[in-house]
């Protein structure tokens, strides 16, 4: 959920990278904070849990320009991808702005994949929201690797709802597709901060809307 920070001037935006386990979802957190500057990112923080090496989450601000005067702040959280640990996905889920669905794409993890993206729907739908209605992308990860689904094949099973959305193709410890997904959803997630309170903050003496 957005917040608006009056005293710091900041607006702070939740982006939560969802996906089955060992799909790559920590490695393309770590990938993305070993490459911004460390003057605008936060500490990568890291919670084990027993059998998922899934980040738990971090924290990393990022900077755009969406408010005059105001930073932007983005709160970027992984799950752990195992069934066992449903209630911290809700947990970390709950709030979000934005989603990013990381598919894992090895022929094996069909099944996964699919699973994971229904859990996503049922624990959204669980907090009141709905897949159609919070801007989420999709990433086809591993794409390096010998056995892997084709894209047509990942987007039938995947992304085939009556609104299509982004997809990327990527390879997260290269950086191949990790920051065109982050900045594609970072882009839909000001675009409907913008939206939703632009005439609330047009109105407000404190923010004006650029």
């Amino acid at each position: 959920m957005s917040f608006v920070n009056f005293s710091k001037r900041e607006v702070q935006l939740k982006i939560v990278y969802y996906g089955p386990g060992l799909c790559g979802k920590t490695t393309n957190l770590q990938t993305i904070h070993a490459t911004i500057n460390p003057h605008a990112k936060g500490s990568l923080t890291s919670v084990a849990t027993s059998k998922d090496r899934t980040l738990f989450f971090d924290f990393m601000p990022l900077v755009a320009q969406a408010i005059d005067g105001y930073t932007t702040r983005f709160q970027v959280y992984t799950v752990p991808g195992q069934v066992m640990y449903n209630t911290t996905r809700r947990l970390v889920l709950r709030g979000a702005d934005g989603v990013v669905f990381v598919a894992d794409s090895q022929w094996s993890k069909t099944a996964e994949n699919v699973e994971s993206f229904a859990d996503l729907e049922e624990n959204l739908r669980l907090q009141g929201d709905h897949i159609d209605q919070i801007p989420y992308v999709l990433q086809y990860n591993k794409r390096d690797l010998p056995d892997v689904a084709p894209v047509h094949y990942l987007e039938y099973t995947l992304n085939n709802r009556a609104a299509r959305r982004p997809a990327f193709m990527a390879v997260a410890p290269d950086g191949r597709g990790v920051f065109e997904t982050l900045n594609m959803i970072a882009r839909m997630v000001l675009n409907r901060f913008v939206k939703q309170h632009s005439r609330r903050e047009a109105e407000s003496p404190e923010m004006v809307l650029v």
